[in-house]
């Protein structure tokens, strides 16, 4: 009888001759669909110039999740492996070289009268966004992650600091697919409160640079003031994502506090391998690559070029993290997290209007 189980067992094991990586789909499917994510995205972005890269790419992992029939069993079976070592993976690197965008010369040539103002756009609006999503009942890290992303720099922010949270993926995409809306219909409204707000198309520029989440939707919306406009937002915009190192180390000491107080003192020296690090890798590598870039030793060719993967990089992230949003399932939180997202996105364009025309 041990023998006959022994036999029917083996019936239902893969040979072991059978690599492990043959047995199962692995990351290519899900990577395949990202990188022709991508693609389209591009396309898109080609056609309606106004539609940042980054924007339709998460558009289109939303709409990829929503197929019917086989495609959708596909995204989330078969290609979900890769998917979310895009969303995860491909978006550390992706802020890796978004350092490179940011030298210390242009932080320095804002004046410190708009190093405050951004500081404080910044601050009000993370304590802000935070504090009243937590009192909203908004489940998970949603307050967490919408907060860091309404305040620093859109989806790429709130992908950093699910990484070192560890966030549910469902939190994580939720809050994207917000900060992306939201993101998107600032390109359509802002410029058409310049005028009405008695902007000067420098005040505007910074303005944006200040209130918009996305490095794409500020160029898309300052662009539409010209030349100055445009100068002016990516400066004070690069600012803010400058502030992405020292806000990832703080969560980090957060949940390392909260490992300590739910398992004691001493089991959390026992446990301190698992703990999440002061400063991650990635961005580390951030913070060296604006050292890189302040240097002035990278030709511009080589900065085109690491834009140009940055960019492909964040869009294959975000197509991953779209692809993990499941609309049936916002009903549960919907209308509480839309408001908390037109409250904050309230917030920010009113602090920051404030901090232009005060510092300016």
């Amino acid at each position: 009888m041990a023998l006959l189980g022994e036999r029917a067992k083996s019936r239902t094991r893969p040979p072991a001759s059978v690599p492990a990586r043959l047995r199962a789909p692995g990351k290519l499917p899900g990577l395949a669909l990202a990188a022709a994510g991508v693609g389209l995205a591009w396309c898109v972005h080609r056609l309606v110039p106004g539609v940042p890269m980054l924007t339709a790419a998460v558009v289109l992992g939303i709409a990829a999740a929503h197929l019917p029939g086989a495609a959708r069993a596909f995204v989330r079976g078969t290609g979900k492996a890769g998917l979310t070592f895009a969303g995860k993976r491909l978006m550390r690197v992706g802020v890796v070289l978004l350092g490179l965008k940011l030298g210390l010369d242009d932080v320095l040539g804002l004046g410190w009268a708009s190093v405050a103002m951004v500081l404080g756009v910044v601050t009000v609006t993370f304590f802000g966004t935070w504090w009243l999503g937590r009192r909203m009942g908004l489940p998970g890290d949603q307050p967490l992650l919408v907060a860091t992303g309404y305040s620093i720099c859109g989806a790429s922010a709130i992908g950093a600091v699910s990484e070192v949270s560890e966030s549910d993926e469902r939190d994580t995409a939720t809050s994207v697919a917000l900060v992306t809306l939201c993101g998107t219909l600032a390109i359509a409204v802002l410029p058409l409160l310049q005028h009405p707000l008695g902007l000067s198309d420098a005040e505007f520029g910074r303005w944006v640079g200040a209130s918009v989440h996305d490095v794409g939707q500020v160029v898309a919306t300052a662009q539409t003031a010209g030349a100055g406009a445009l100068g002016d937002a990516v400066l004070v915009k690069l600012m803010r994502v400058a502030l992405l190192a020292p806000l990832v180390a703080a969560v980090a000491l957060s949940v390392r506090a909260r490992v300590r107080s739910s398992t004691g003192e001493g089991q959390a020296k026992d446990r301190s391998a698992k703990r999440p690090p002061l400063v991650p890798l990635f961005v580390l590598g951030f913070l060296a690559m604006v050292a890189l870039r302040t240097t002035g030793w990278l030709p511009g060719a080589a900065l085109d070029t690491a834009q140009t993967a940055q960019e492909l990089l964040l869009a294959a992230a975000l197509f991953g993290l779209g692809s993990a949003v499941d609309l049936p399932s916002l009903t549960r939180t919907g209308g509480r997290i839309a408001a908390l997202g037109l409250v904050a996105w309230g917030v920010i364009a009113g602090v920051s209007y404030v901090g232009v025309l005060v510092t300016y």
